[in-house]
């Protein structure tokens, strides 16, 4: 039995991982109250007595975190940004290859990866590694998010009975071009470019549609639409990410359709000149708490789809 304790299991995603392994017969959970979470002490006690450390705060508090475990024998999950591009940790999105599904397997320390970033991630990296698309490219995406992604202030906010009416449309932000999200999607996709990066919330609670549109003549010679298909039928054949023919409904994606699952289709759409890579997913899910229940199932050596919603 894995002793898992999840500090900062008051927040959005860190109630939602509480809630799937809570009850596991392969999982003794320790839990800290109100009072405790904000004792020190009885924080750095629990993240040296447990098997596995799931982070789930905000980057400096989880830095913290980090550097109060002594244990050697301690692993850690980070749910937050401060560490998906450091040294010696993990990228915890094993369907990417096998050495990230090793990594996550064997390894002391996993960064879960971020909703928006995982979701570009899924359509990047396979063409980079397949020499598809070449690392230097010039690339742009925009992702539309439910307004959960923005944790319990940003739900709050919108449900809210007395929000802004500018509340009820799509609102872009990240627009200075320097969201947190930017050197995830870089160096786990393989580019030596950042991307051109709109998010987009919306006025629903939670899913989210990354988009990455790419002229075909950006692609290497011998690579067109077909071709992107083929690659994405190959890598992502499930049980969490699957490459499907047809997400649309009558023409349309919705964000929000794959909402309370832990699942994430991988769609190509467009022609032989402009082509759209989409990967749609809950951002609570696969691009939160569903990724870091995953990751807590590999390395305890449990079926990677336990306590999922697939």
């Amino acid at each position: 039995m894995a002793k898992v304790f999840i500090d900062g299991s008051s927040g959005t995603a860190g109630l939602r991982i509480h809630s799937r392994l809570a009850g596991r017969a392969d999982i003794e959970l320790t839990v800290l109250d109100g009072a405790e979470r904000r004792d020190v002490k009885k924080r750095r006690d629990a993240l040296n007595g447990c098997d596995i450390a799931v982070l789930c705060l905000p980057d400096d508090a989880s830095r913290e975190s980090v550097s109060m475990i002594e244990n050697p024998d301690v692993r850690v999950v980070d749910t937050s940004t401060a560490h998906r591009v450091s040294p010696g940790w993990a990228y915890g999105f094993p369907e990417l290859s096998a050495a990230h599904r090793e990594a996550i397997v064997s390894g002391k320390r996993v960064a879960s990866p971020g909703c928006h970033a995982g979701g570009f991630i899924a359509l990047v990296q396979p063409l980079v590694e397949a020499g598809a698309l070449p690392a230097d490219a010039l690339l742009a995406c925009h992702s539309l998010t439910g307004y959960s992604g923005g944790g319990k202030g940003m739900i709050a906010d919108y449900e809210s009975g007395s929000r802004p009416a500018a509340f009820d449309s799509p609102r872009q932000y990240g627009i200075s071009q320097q969201h947190k999200h930017l050197p995830e999607m870089a160096k786990i996709s393989g580019l030596s470019n950042l991307p051109l990066f709109c998010p987009i919330v919306a006025d629903f609670y939670s899913g989210m549609l990354v988009t990455v549109p790419l002229f075909a003549k950006a692609l290497n010679p011998g690579f067109g639409i077909s071709e992107l298909k083929e690659i994405y039928a190959a890598k992502y054949r499930g049980p969490v990410v699957k490459y499907t023919e047809s997400m649309d409904e009558a023409g349309f994606v919705s964000s929000n359709a794959l909402a309370g699952s832990d699942a994430m289709e991988i769609a190509v759409f467009g022609n032989e000149e402009r082509i759209l890579l989409c990967s749609r997913f809950d951002n609570l899910g696969k691009g939160a708490s569903g990724a870091a229940v995953q990751c807590i199932n590999l390395m305890t050596g449990a079926d990677e789809t336990t306590g999922l919603e697939l």
